[in-house]
């Protein structure tokens, strides 16, 4: 049975002690769960001694440990020491996101979102290759810096496009970390709870209607500079884009020829390189294959990131030349 109350958790938390005991070569993990027991038992002094032992016994993964105790000191009014650990573990840049981790989340629960920030981006520009595969744990770095960029208002970059596309949820990342339903879900007041249950209920019946429709028809509109990028990291795609101003019309001229077809529902949606590489990783495959760039589109559209097509006359253009689209790539419409 899962403990429950501060007194099972602290019962649970003895047990564990008891056992490193007996196994001494597990006494790190071991001690390390039983520290997380005194944790939610409120018995964080004893936690923090547990901490304080490990550390003392040359542990596998100091930085980790010196993280946990960060958190916890924090949470019991020792702040200085908590930001003094912190300041340690970012200045030691550990290569393991663990800590990264932890320390970039104290500093969110304790709205020092700025600084919490500029953590998860540390631990992104050290721990991810370019290149190379992601790990759970670096999207995990990658997800959480995406929500506290939310919360501090700052618009999408690279990484936030792969947080976005590495993303599984039926709900986009966008909503799941929308300042105000974060808020709200933490409030202590009755009122704003019901509030937040109702408007939850609200769009889950949204999300079953749009469900029940068929994902738009979209086409990948790569931006020019994208585009560049993507054809010097992979020539083999060449082929499918001769040119930026070809790949341009291609898309119109497709998405015409769909519409006369009397497909409807039609969109485009934006790609960059750091998302597709992300999708290819996530799907075991090599960006250079052609065959690939279809299943991200329709990933991408399948996720909520497709733009209507046709825009309105006056409605500035798919193309992002600021031209009304009746003067741009609609103007033979």
């Amino acid at each position: 049975m899962r403990p429950d109350t501060p007194a099972e958790h602290i019962a649970e938390a003895e047990r564990l002690i008891r056992t490193a005991t007996r196994y001494p070569e597990d006494q790190e993990p071991l001690l390390l769960q039983a520290a997380a027991h005194l944790e939610l038992g409120d018995a964080r002094d004893r936690a923090s001694a547990l901490y304080d032992q490990l550390l003392a016994s040359s542990p596998a993964d100091p930085h980790l440990i010196k993280a946990l105790q960060a958190a916890n000191l924090w949470e019991y009014g020792h702040e200085p020491e908590a930001r003094a650990l912190i300041q340690g573990i970012r200045a030691a840049a550990p290569a393991d996101a663990a800590p990264w981790e932890v320390i970039a989340e104290t500093l969110e629960a304790h709205d020092e979102l700025t600084a919490s920030e500029e953590c998860f981006t540390e631990a992104a520009g050290l721990l991810i290759e370019e290149n190379a595969p992601l790990t759970q744990a670096t999207t995990a770095l990658l997800t959480g810096r995406h929500r506290v960029r939310r919360l501090l208002g700052l618009p999408h970059d690279d990484w936030d496009m792969v947080a976005d596309t590495r993303h599984i949820g039926p709900i986009p990342l966008d909503e799941l970390h929308d300042p105000k339903r974060i808020w709200a879900l933490g409030s202590d007041d009755p009122a704003e709870l019901r509030a937040e249950i109702a408007r939850l209920r609200a769009e889950l019946g949204d999300r079953r209607a749009a469900l029940s429709r068929p994902f738009p028809v979209a086409i990948l509109h790569w931006p020019a500079r994208e585009l560049a990028e993507l054809i010097t990291s992979y020539p083999t795609l060449a082929a499918e884009y001769p040119s930026h101003e070809a790949h341009l019309t291609h898309i119109e001229s497709s998405l015409r020829a769909l519409a006369a077809s009397g497909t409807t529902n039609l969109g485009i949606v934006t790609a960059s390189v750091p998302s597709y590489e992300a999708f290819a990783a996530s799907e075991k495959t090599s960006p250079a294959s052609p065959s690939l760039l279809p299943e991200y589109a329709t990933t991408l559209a399948a996720r909520g990131k497709a733009t209507p097509w046709p825009p309105t006359a006056n409605t500035p253009c798919w193309c992002t030349s600021t031209k009304p689209y009746s003067e741009c790539h609609g103007a033979s419409v």
